[in-house]
């Protein structure tokens, strides 16, 4: 018998199994898939490496959020580059340093340096400051408890709850206050960072999440080298080394409470005294008791338009097609006035020079990306989803081309990942990318607690607080395995 079981091998799951593999408990991580990853998955082909999801760590650098965990289980910082992005406006481009002080000099010469564009910016690099250093100190959300409370207002300073009166305002509320709203730069490249870190819009999110992820840059956003294969082959390998287990193409079919947890997967079963899952709630709704189901049913929402999906292109290129820029990372706007998604805002993201655990000498990997809904692709005949995968892929590769217009000259590899294929491979509820969209019914305080009241079991990952992106998959990991830690010990 295991201490503890983690289902889900993705970010949070690994994280948590590392930290308390590390404090001396005997974990057990069941995945799906034949790989580790999740949302922050990859995909091999023809000796290049494609990162499927998350392209990025974020904060993983001496005393961040991804740092302290390292350090916390005895790991070296991953080696990888900390990179730049230039965002491509309609009618302009603009540079999002990893530095903050060419930051603040580019937004106020690209974007605006009125009197309402500063005081906008102040107030983000205020709240986004507060709350990341209370994020790296273990704020908990939502509150289910004293200690809770109390350790939030350490965590924020006193001097700092004034803030929290902005967990009620939309980031639009805020532009709207600034008579900023209309002003089409400055909510275009906020729309983008939104959707990106959120999946949701201007109009929904709310404003400090919204400005935790425009300012994401400044906490350093970093591709590991050899992508997220690397960077899951590196802790994987160090999990094992202190004694963790793996078990990967082991779907949990059945997760139930006896005198312990028994855990039934396609291939085995097995037994731990306590649970964590990082599954998507309807995932975890599908393998569990009637009792637990009743505990999950308050914190359900269905509808398919409270999930976001995603369309990747995925291309193995000569390494010249894409040697114009010094950014290898990019994110383009194609028109102010058109919905998000579906191309009208895309990603582009390339292996390092160099990194050739990513590509073949001479070649780079490429990876084009765009937020999409999910509805659109369920149950389509395979003629028309053939159809409809050929016409979006078109659609990227050509906007693509205005950042680089040599980019399919000779190219290797050409493979498209939409939400059916998402399903298919990480088993995610709709083939959703990350959890819930975020807004202010169902973040901060209103969001998924960790601890809905069934003993023994624990949730993290994305469909929990603080939500989406591999920093958030990392904090929660710490919330999660102290409170483990605690029980255990006693």
């Amino acid at each position: 018998m295991y201490d503890v079981v983690i289902v889900g091998g993705g970010m949070a799951g690994m994280s948590c199994a590392l930290r308390l593999q590390a404090k001396g408990f005997s974990t057990l991580v069941l995945e799906a898939h034949g790989q580790l990853g999740g949302c922050a998955g990859f995909f091999t082909k023809q000796g290049f490496s494609f990162d499927v999801g998350a392209t990025t760590l974020v904060d993983f650098q001496e005393n961040g959020i991804g740092g302290l965990f390292c350090a916390e289980v005895g790991l070296e910082l991953p080696g990888g580059e900390y990179i730049d992005y230039v965002a491509w406006l309609p009618d302009r481009q603009v540079t999002l340093y990893h530095d903050q002080r060419k930051w603040v000099r580019e937004r106020a010469e690209k974007l605006g340096d009125s009197d309402a564009h500063r005081a906008f910016w102040k107030l983000s690099d205020k709240v986004s400051s507060v709350f990341w250093k209370a994020s790296r100190k273990g704020i908990v959300l939502p509150f289910t408890s004293l200690a809770d409370i109390i350790r939030a207002v350490k965590c924020i300073g006193v001097s700092n709850l004034y803030l929290a009166r902005y967990l009620n305002k939309t980031m639009l509320d805020v532009l709207k206050e600034l008579k900023l709203e209309n002003d089409l730069p400055l909510r275009g490249l906020l729309a983008m960072l939104i959707e990106d870190t959120l999946h949701t819009t201007i109009e929904e999110a709310p404003f400090i999440n919204a400005a935790l992820g425009i300012t994401i840059r400044g906490s350093g956003l970093m591709r590991p080298v050899g992508g997220m294969r690397g960077y899951f082959n590196y802790i994987e390998a160090h999990y094992k080394k202190i004694g963790g287990t793996v078990k990967k193409g082991h779907t949990v079919t059945v997760l139930q409470q006896r005198e312990q947890w028994e855990i039934t997967t396609s291939k085995a079963t097995f037994a731990a005294r306590k649970a964590v899952v990082t599954l998507p709630l309807e995932n975890l709704y599908a393998i569990v008791s009637p009792s637990v189901q009743v505990k999950l049913d308050r914190y359900r929402t269905p509808g398919i338009d409270l999930y976001g999906g995603a369309i990747v292109v995925f291309l193995g290129v000569p390494e010249e097609n894409v040697a114009t820029h010094a950014i290898c990372h990019h994110q383009l706007l194609i028109d102010y006035d058109r919905p998000l998604g579906n191309g009208n805002n895309m990603f582009i993201s390339i292996s390092a020079a160099g990194d050739h655990a990513s590509a073949p000498p001479g070649f780079r990997a490429v990876m084009l990306s765009t937020h999409c809904s999910i509805a659109p692709w369920i149950d389509l005949p395979d003629a028309e989803y053939h159809e409809k995968k050929a016409a979006i892929a078109s659609v990227l590769i050509d906007h693509a081309t205005r950042v680089y217009p040599s980019l399919m000259l000779h190219h290797r590899i050409l493979e498209v990942g939409t939400p059916v294929t998402y399903q298919k491979y990480t088993r995610r509820y709709l083939g959703a990318v990350g959890g819930h969209k975020l807004n202010r019914k169902n973040a901060n305080l209103h969001a998924i607690p960790h601890d809905i009241g069934v003993k023994h079991l624990l949730l993290a990952g994305d469909a929990t607080w603080p939500g989406l992106g591999t920093v958030a998959s990392v904090m929660v990991s710490k919330i999660v395995s102290d409170r483990l830690y605690r029980t255990l010990m006693r």
